[in-house]
């Protein structure tokens, strides 16, 4: 048994999703600025704590004398690959 949609069914379905497109469009315009407000805030947040760590590790460290060098991180030794592959020598031919 098969079934044909009706002009008014169709009708009636577009209308549906129009407004149910607008609807959501007109209230993602009302709540968007709550919603940026809140992640700005909350990036905010996480600055701050970030920043705040930093201050506590710089006032912990201990303090130096006039003069005095200290290294805070040694750099990694890079093993070079000599056998990599082979060189050719070339010369150009006008």
């Amino acid at each position: 048994m098969l079934q044909f949609a009706s002009a008014t069914g169709l009708v009636r379905m577009i209308l549906i999703i129009l407004l149910v497109y607008f609807g959501i469009k007109i209230l993602a315009r009302l709540f968007s600025p709550f919603l940026i407000r809140f992640v700005a805030k909350k990036a905010e947040q996480r600055f701050g704590d970030q920043f705040g760590q930093f201050q506590k590790q710089q006032q912990q460290a201990k303090p130096k004398k006039e003069g005095e060098v200290s290294i805070d991180k040694i750099p990694k030794k890079k093993a070079s690959n000599k056998d990599v592959g082979d060189y050719v020598d070339f010369e150009e031919i006008d």
